[in-house]
């Protein structure tokens, strides 16, 4: 027997159709909220390498990805961030071939502007893939701590290198303090005004960074991918002194803030959001990505459904810009479904 009830409120009315639930979706993806993160080798020529732990995802030989920007800023994509992947021999204690002005992510960063000038070009502020222990900085004489100021120094000059160059944001991920006061500092008294601070102001010290340290060959400079960086990354159990980070940057100059990672800091996310007016961007970290490719191996999970959940999560809870390794597949799609429609 059916019973028609007189409910004052149904709100599955928009949610009957798929035309009723487009009109009424609040948060959607766009290309242009995407960025995209690329791994580059030192060489021209050649193959690319796989990342096992990243399926999907190439080291990329320098002509490779200029090709790989082309198409990428084809399909949509506004913005990408640059990751050096250097040779045992090319790394020392004090991370040297930061400050190199030949270093493979200078010569990247020229031939991408030169070859697609519009692209917006994300470079790293950090010591990582050049030092022979995997930290992001120098570390102190008895080799127990990474060296703040010291690396802020360090920092600063290679900032200033990845300006001329030609990168639209520099990047600190370090987790030093300071630092991004004194990069300001440093760009504008060489004459960079215009050349933004993308700041990691909320990173973590988290077990999702694992594929990542593989894919620049950190981990192998350190023999773990389970480097431990407690003392400058930030405690994940530490809410308020993550809010704090993100004052601080925000009050140094930074121009955009990050969270880092996204998914399990949701929170976090929502909070920056209410707390400024600065764009804000989240980084869907390499373990984020490689669990969701594991799991739908496994059959476990439907890989696109939990792709875009996973990213809409994310833009849901506050983020404007999202640094993710499925930006070039969501920007293809949409492509796809966009021409499709037009046909």
């Amino acid at each position: 027997m059916e019973t028609a009830y007189d409910f004052p409120q149904r709100p599955r009315r928009l949610r009957r159709t798929a035309a009723i639930r487009a009109l009424a979706r609040e948060t959607r993806l766009h290309p242009e909220q995407l960025v995209q993160p690329l791994f580059v080798l030192d060489r021209r020529g050649g193959e690319p390498e796989s990342i096992e732990s990243m399926p999907g995802q190439l080291r990329l030989p320098l002509n490779r990805l200029v090709a790989e920007c082309g198409e990428l800023h084809a399909l949509g994509l506004r913005a990408v961030a640059i990751f050096p992947v250097l040779s045992a021999e090319k790394k020392d204690a004090a991370g040297c071939g930061a400050l190199d002005p030949e270093t493979l992510v200078l010569r990247a960063v020229r031939a991408v502007k030169q070859a697609h000038p519009d692209l917006c070009v994300i470079t790293d502020i950090a010591l990582d893939p050049y030092t022979e222990h995997g930290h992001d900085g120098v570390l102190t004489e008895d080799g127990a701590d990474v060296d703040n100021d010291r690396t802020v120094s360090i920092l600063c000059d290679m900032a200033v290198l990845n300006a001329a160059a030609g990168a639209d944001f520099v990047a600190p991920s370090d987790m030093m303090d300071g630092r991004v006061g004194a990069i300001r500092n440093a760009l504008d008294a060489a004459g960079f005004a215009g050349t933004g601070i993308l700041a990691y102001s909320a990173k973590f010290n988290s077990a999702f960074y694992g594929p990542f340290r593989e894919a620049v060959g950190s981990a192998a400079a350190a023999g773990t991918t389970l480097l431990g960086k407690h003392t400058y990354q930030l405690d994940p159990a530490n809410r308020r002194a993550a809010r704090r980070e993100l004052d601080l940057d925000a009050a140094e100059g930074a121009d955009i803030l990050m969270v880092k990672p996204a998914g399990p800091y949701l929170d976090l996310i929502r909070e920056a959001r209410d707390r400024t007016d600065l764009p804000l961007a989240a980084y869907q970290v390499s373990g984020e990505y490689a669990q969701i490719h594991a799991a739908a191996r496994l059959g476990w999970l439907d890989l696109r459904r939990a792709r875009d959940e996973s990213l809409l999560a994310i833009r849901r809870a506050g983020a404007d810009i999202i640094l993710t390794y499925f930006a070039k597949e969501i920007a293809r799609e949409q492509q796809a479904a966009c021409a499709s429609a037009g046909a």
